[in-house]
């Protein structure tokens, strides 16, 4: 590993958003342009507490914005949207209005594939229509063109890319993606290759961090995390982990190890939003299921006994805001049937953008120490973590915080 400068030396980190004019991204842009007015606080930044605040650490209110999107919505209209939604103040929108301008300036047109298009979208970059048809190495080359010139904007050079494009419909991977030779002979054959792993692709050849925010493909194949390792790059992902997935991977663990057998947890999710509107097509919503299932099954182990149900729905009338409602039966001591029942409603914007912030700040760091591929002490961000199998929250953290302490050392 390379020495490292102290916190007050470390360069701005410039963050490149894939679907930068999204909610997500939006919230994110947002809150970096207000804690560096000091309009906001730290609340909600893992990275902000013990023991990761004695890390040399960029600082998130230096984070220089920019990145790709297919819509053509302004940046600062999303986020008055979001602002009459409750999310946070109208005000607040006001006051970071110029900055907010500014950001969305540096936003060009992102790529995407026709079956990925949202039936509801609509206000879409003419150039991003267009790119649809190009082939993959041209559309390789034309992020990689987009984030070298973002890279000379940020003083040292140091860029993160993330992904918060919507989700992609979900593909069959070929077997033969797991070695990046074969990945290689595809992109040169013009293969139909999800624009997520194209943009992790670019990035990670370029020498550049990448984060899969999203439930779509990304790095998720063995040819990203071969090329990941011989670029000496670190990613992190997949599928960010906000709501009702975070409260099973807390409460699954309760029912484990008090030997309580799990016989049915049913979840049903209400959301509305671009996100909802996205999910409603079964082709597109079924990775996004598979994610928020996988993490519990793992947890409970399978058997015979226990069924588990996602459901999703899309609400419009709830705009930014989710409502998950979850029902638990399990059984106990002498055979004892007994259930729990919760509801979570929240704004998963809201509680995905610090994520997202700490991410960058992480993976910045230890792209900085020198390490490459999956960063699998990042699994407590994430439904389907990459680099590790753990699902436990509890243990995913205690991973996190033991990497942070060792760090620091």
């Amino acid at each position: 590993m390379t020495e490292i400068a102290d916190a007050a030396a470390t360069p701005p980190v410039g963050l490149f958003l894939i679907g930068a004019r999204g909610s997500v991204s939006t919230c994110v842009t947002l809150g970096v342009l207000a804690l560096r007015s000091g309009r906001i606080d730290r609340t909600g930044l893992v990275t902000a507490r013990a023991p990761f605040a004695a890390l040399p650490l960029a600082d998130p209110g230096a984070f220089h914005i920019g990145g790709l999107d297919v819509r053509t919505r302004p940046m600062r209209e999303t986020a008055l949207d979001l602002g009459r939604l409750g999310l946070f103040s109208t005000e607040l929108v006001t006051a970071e209005a110029a900055a907010l301008d500014a950001v969305d300036a540096r936003v060009g047109a992102g790529h995407f594939d026709q079956p990925d298009v949202p039936s509801r979208a609509d206000g879409f970059e003419r150039e991003s229509v267009s790119k649809a048809g190009m082939a993959p190495r041209e559309r390789i080359a034309a992020v990689q063109a987009a984030l070298a010139k973002f890279r000379k904007e940020v003083a040292g050079g140091r860029i993160v890319v993330v992904n918060l494009a919507s989700t992609e419909v979900a593909r069959p991977v070929p077997d033969e993606w797991k070695s990046l030779a074969a990945f290689e002979r595809a992109l040169d054959a013009g293969a139909t290759i999800p624009a997520s792993t194209l943009y992790a692709y670019a990035a990670i050849a370029a020498g550049i961090p990448y984060v899969n925010f999203t439930p779509s493909l990304g790095a998720k194949v063995g040819a990203i995390e071969e090329l990941a390792r011989a670029r000496r790059v670190p990613h992190a992902g997949c599928d960010g982990k906000t709501g009702e997935t975070l409260v099973k991977t807390v409460l699954g663990p309760m029912f484990r190890d008090r030997n309580l057998r799990v016989l049915a947890w049913e979840g049903f999710n209400m959301l509305g939003g671009g996100d909802g509107a996205t999910l409603e097509d079964p082709a597109h919503k079924a990775g996004k299921v598979a994610n928020k299932d996988e993490a519990l099954r793992k947890l409970l182990g399978e058997t015979q006994e226990l069924h588990t149900h996602v459901g999703i729905e899309y609400v419009p009338s709830l705009g930014d805001w989710k409502t998950a409602m979850d029902f638990i039966q399990f059984r106990g001591f002498l055979g004892t049937r007994m259930t729990l029942q919760f509801t979570w409603s929240a704004s998963d914007s809201a509680l995905a953008a610090p994520l997202v912030i700490d991410l960058v700040r992480l993976v910045d760091f230890a792209h900085r120490r020198g390490e490459a591929g999956a960063l699998g002490h990042l699994a407590a961000f994430f439904k389907s973590p990459l680099g590790s199998n753990e699902t436990d929250f509890y243990r995913q953290n205690q991973l996190l915080e033991e990497y942070a302490r060792a760090a620091a050392r």
